[in-house]
């Protein structure tokens, strides 16, 4: 992890990336900023949609499973809940479709399918999870996490970003979270943390947002003779 960068040094990177201000500007100010440009694609953003890598590290066994497919998704507006589809591609076909805090997770391969409240997931609707911090205004993350700069850093797709890390102020199932954001105020990579050290990091590529979705986008369908598991 990158380690907390002194003032004058992350002026400089926020400079680079989000455009000139002065160097002199305190942490705070930095990570106002930073949370502004968030705010404003919040604000701006209806849908999304995207090629999505999920890696779910397991600290113990130092293991990551790595998952590659496409994302469709809508944030969480007002009394709106946000809505997913993710069609994962490798290593294996699977769909999973979260919307009115459900969820349903179709592994065609195995004839299996898993239905349950999205709060209750640990693993089968954990990307949900990461997802969810594209959901948040800046007064949402100011008035439920401690915000600091981790410094600039380059994905892996070339685009340069701003790290930040999200110490939840309240007891969470994570201990801390993690947010890539471009020029833009786009999050791009989310990860949680979770108390035993295990980790789901989510990366969003070619991203395009408000684009009209196919109409059977909120529907997955359980084919016949498929093994129903209620969680």
């Amino acid at each position: 992890m990158s380690k907390f960068l002194r003032t004058g040094f992350i002026a400089i990177a926020l400079m680079f990336v989000f455009g000139s201000f002065s160097i002199s500007e305190t942490d705070a100010q930095a990570v106002t900023t930073v949370l502004t440009k968030i705010d404003r694609y919040y604000n701006a953003r209806q849908n999304l949609q995207a090629d999505v890598m999920m890696e779910k590290r397991n600290s113990q066994l130092d293991e990551t499973d790595i998952s590659q497919g496409k994302v469709w998704y809508v944030p969480a507006k007002g009394k709106e809940q946000m809505a997913i589809r993710l069609n994962w591609v490798k290593p294996t076909e699977e769909s999973l479709l979260v919307i009115n805090g459900l969820y349903k997770l179709s592994r065609p391969r195995l004839k299996m399918e898993y239905r349950g409240k999205v709060e209750k997931a640990k693993n089968n609707a954990s990307v949900a999870g990461p997802l969810s911090f594209m959901s948040m205004s800046k007064k949402q993350i100011t008035d439920n996490y401690v915000a600091k700069i981790l410094g600039e850093e380059t994905l892996k797709d070339g685009t340069r970003t701003i790290r930040l890390q999200l110490t939840p102020k309240k007891a969470q199932k994570y201990k801390l979270a993690e947010v890539w954001v471009d020029g833009n105020g786009k999050p791009l990579q989310m990860k949680i943390v979770e108390a035993n050290n295990d980790s789901t990091t989510v990366l969003l590529t070619d991203t395009k947002d408000n684009v009209k979705f196919p109409n059977d986008i909120w529907v997955l369908e359980t084919p016949k003779g498929t093994k129903i598991i209620n969680n």
